[in-house]
């Protein structure tokens, strides 16, 4: 198997396979392929924890449906785009050496690689896609390839230090990193700050990889352009977002 990663600001991930070798993605992923690629659409594949994994994907907003690109008798290519601006990183993967990723950022791996939640909370309606904030854990064996969204921020964090991050602009970190969400300190600042009301706290050691371009934030600034009424809707999501964080920081005591 050999790789190459083509482009700058739009990269796309060429995979050269040999042989009956193949890399797997989630549905809706593909770019382009030779005609030597034969495609199997699974449920369980990267899955980790069989049925149960399954639905726990699903559960915090993945796919249903994973699909596996072989190469059949000949050799083949096969390749994934960004679906914004951004970076693809590759991450090697072995015992004990696992990453959780933002939602959005798994784009393929080859086929000993697992795919599950990692994390999941609800940080209010509106928030995120409606769905909370969710954490993607790639584990097994081999290698997958990673989409960061705008520019990546690569920070080394000693044991016991600690970085407070807004969730969006988190795109990946060792598991060795402890991940917390927490509130905004000051009920003045989660309504005047206009910094959000959630930070995610990191503390080392490990390794974290920032985003400059969250997928949440760019929705919300195109929201502007939409037609009248498509743009109500997005706003009044993400107000009623703002309000239930708000309010459910008050009654568990963010203020203090």
């Amino acid at each position: 198997m050999q790789t190459r990663i083509q482009g700058t600001t739009m990269p796309v991930l060429e995979v050269q396979l040999d042989p009956n070798e193949s890399v797997f993605s989630e549905s809706g992923e593909l770019s382009w392929m030779s005609q030597s690629i034969q495609m199997t659409t699974h449920t369980q594949m990267g899955g980790g924890g069989g049925l149960l994994g399954v639905f726990k994907r699903v559960a915090g907003g993945g796919s249903l449906f994973m699909t596996e690109y072989r190469a059949f008798q000949y050799p083949g290519e096969v390749a994934f785009a960004t679906k914004v601006p951004g970076h693809i990183i590759p991450i090697q993967l072995g015992q004990g050496v696992d990453y959780l990723v933002h939602r959005h950022g798994f784009l393929c791996a080859t086929p000993q690689v697992t795919l599950s939640v990692g994390f999941q909370q609800s940080l209010g309606a509106g928030i995120f896609g409606g769905e909370g904030f969710v954490l993607q854990r790639v584990a097994g064996l081999g290698t997958a390839w990673l989409e960061i969204s705008g520019e990546l921020v690569q920070k080394d964090l000693a044991p016991g230090e600690v970085l407070r991050v807004h969730p969006g602009h988190v795109g990946a970190f060792h598991s060795s990193v402890s991940f917390t969400i927490t509130t905004v300190p000051g009920i003045k600042n989660m309504i005047f700050g206009g910094d959000g009301i959630f930070l995610a706290q990191l503390v080392g050691p490990g390794t974290v990889w920032l985003q400059t371009l969250p997928i949440s934030r760019l929705a919300h600034q195109m929201a502007h352009y939409l037609p009248r009424g498509e743009r109500s809707n997005v706003q009044n999501a993400a107000g009623a977002g703002i309000l239930g964080g708000i309010v459910g920081s008050i009654l568990s005591g963010g203020d203090q």
